[in-house]
């Protein structure tokens, strides 16, 4: 039963996570069915009826059965001779066998039998009828009869013609075209969904590489200069997003527990000061998750608006393509308009070392690295690394070879941040910690020892 519910799960997960595709799949599906009954009108029918002698037609008929005069000229009626007879006033022209197909002889009465016939037009319906009855009443009416001559007379000529309504038609085969769409896009879905490497939810991000998921936060996906400098100075997380970056902060070392919003003491110094007078922290990501290059620049925003002296860093790239605009928002001087934006300070360089102010009590330095080939750019040293990446944007291998280069280059990745995590994502991607070597619990008595004096 278990394995059942991960099954249905994980299918509920891949046609929700590709429900663009199926909805387009949907929607060109309930179109085509649409387009079909637009361009294949439905058949429209007409009937003609015609009368038989009534003393020939009152015969015994057997048991359960049908009047054996009636039923011979049913027969008769949709016999080869009459419906060659008929074809010179049928329209459009078709063959006897086409003919055969469209039309149907009936018996609604012992002395009355009816032809029905199809047509794309009401008039064809209507005139392949009458054709059909006229060449009949000549029939059996000639000494060519196999049957003999019978007196049958047009009882009601066909003058309507009846068939679905085409509104009504068209909405029932753009739903079939939509169910039929539902399943075929469901099944594209699945199939690309079980070939999908990339990790989605954070318990498979942290075990991928065994590190442990941080914090996962909605970002911002800016896509022009203008986009990077409003959320630099707008951004204000939600507070169940602001809980989780100020706990990052606090398991990374870099927010200070104590009473007070500001992170700096005033004095000159920072609490946070290690060997280079201020704590720093590197966003590493991926050139081809561009939603992760945001985690940085909001993280920056919210310890300063928490009162941290903060600088964010925008050094050299390995992919200088992907910070351009954000590097083009960086060069811009930011205004200060609120205690956050006075608290926050923007760098960008390209050779040397960032100069950093005297009171910076945070740096947080953004480095993208390409997933293929990833390689560290040469950027200012900090005390901690985080590896930032957005849910279903990246694979196990890439990730690996990102913490690789990292730790070759003395960066030792010590958290994840993902950035738009999926809403179905129970997960929360902590890794437990190992247990410790069992202890040997010691007696309560020592054996030999003797712990009681008898008297």
């Amino acid at each position: 039963m278990n394995q059942q519910g991960l099954d249905l799960r994980r299918f509920t997960q891949i046609v929700r996570r590709y429900k663009v595709l199926v909805s387009v799949v949907v929607a060109l599906g309930i179109l085509g069915g649409g387009a079909y009954a637009v361009h294949k009108p439905p058949m429209l029918t007409s009937t003609t009826l015609i009368a038989l002698p009534v003393s020939a037609s009152q015969q015994p008929a057997a048991a359960g059965g049908t009047d054996p005069f009636t039923a011979t000229q049913e027969v008769v009626a949709d016999s080869f001779q009459v419906l060659s007879g008929a074809l010179r006033d049928v329209r459009p022209a078709m063959s006897l066998t086409e003919l055969r197909q469209n039309v149907q002889v009936d018996s609604p009465s012992p002395d009355i039998i009816s032809v029905t016939a199809q047509g794309r037009k009401a008039a064809d319906a209507e005139a392949n009828a009458n054709a059909v009855a006229n060449s009949y009443i000549r029939y059996v009416g000639s000494s060519r009869s196999a049957v003999g001559r019978v007196h049958a007379h047009l009882l009601a000529s066909a003058s309507s013609a009846t068939g679905p309504k085409p509104v009504a038609r068209i909405a029932i085969f753009a739903l079939l075209g939509g169910l039929a769409a539902v399943l075929i896009g469901v099944i594209v879905a699945l199939a690309i969904g079980r070939n999908d490497r990339r990790l989605r939810e954070r318990d498979e991000i942290a075990k991928s590489i065994g590190i442990p998921v941080l914090a996962s936060v909605s970002v911002a996906h800016p896509s022009a200069a203008g986009g990077w400098t409003k959320l630099l100075k707008e951004y204000k997380p939600a507070a169940v997003h602001s809980w989780q970056l100020r706990t990052a902060l606090h398991q990374l070392g870099l927010a200070r527990t104590g009473s007070g919003r500001s992170g700096y003491d005033g004095n000159g110094s920072s609490p946070y000061d290690r060997d280079s007078g201020h704590s720093s922290l590197l966003v590493l990501s991926l050139s081809s998750d561009s939603g992760a290059l945001a985690l940085g620049p909001q993280l920056a925003v919210f310890a300063a608006s928490q009162g941290i002296p903060t600088s964010l860093v925008i050094g050299p790239q390995q992919d200088e393509a992907a910070t351009a605009t954000l590097r083009t928002a960086c060069a811009a001087p930011m205004s200060e308009e609120s205690a956050r934006y006075g608290n926050l300070r923007v760098v960008s360089y390209d050779e040397g070392d960032a100069n950093m102010r005297p009171d910076t009590a945070l740096v947080i330095v953004v480095a993208v690295v390409d997933g293929r080939a990833p390689a560290m750019p040469d950027t200012m040293r900090t005390n901690a690394t985080v590896l930032g990446v957005s849910a279903g944007a990246a694979t196990a291998e890439q990730l690996a070879r990102a913490a690789v280069v990292a730790s070759v280059d003395d960066r030792e990745v010590t958290g994840i941040l993902v950035a738009d995590p999926e809403p179905s994502d129970e997960t929360t991607g902590r890794i437990p910690r190992l247990p410790g070597p069992a202890r040997r619990r010691l007696p309560n008595r020592l054996p030999g020892v003797v712990t009681e004096i008898k008297r």
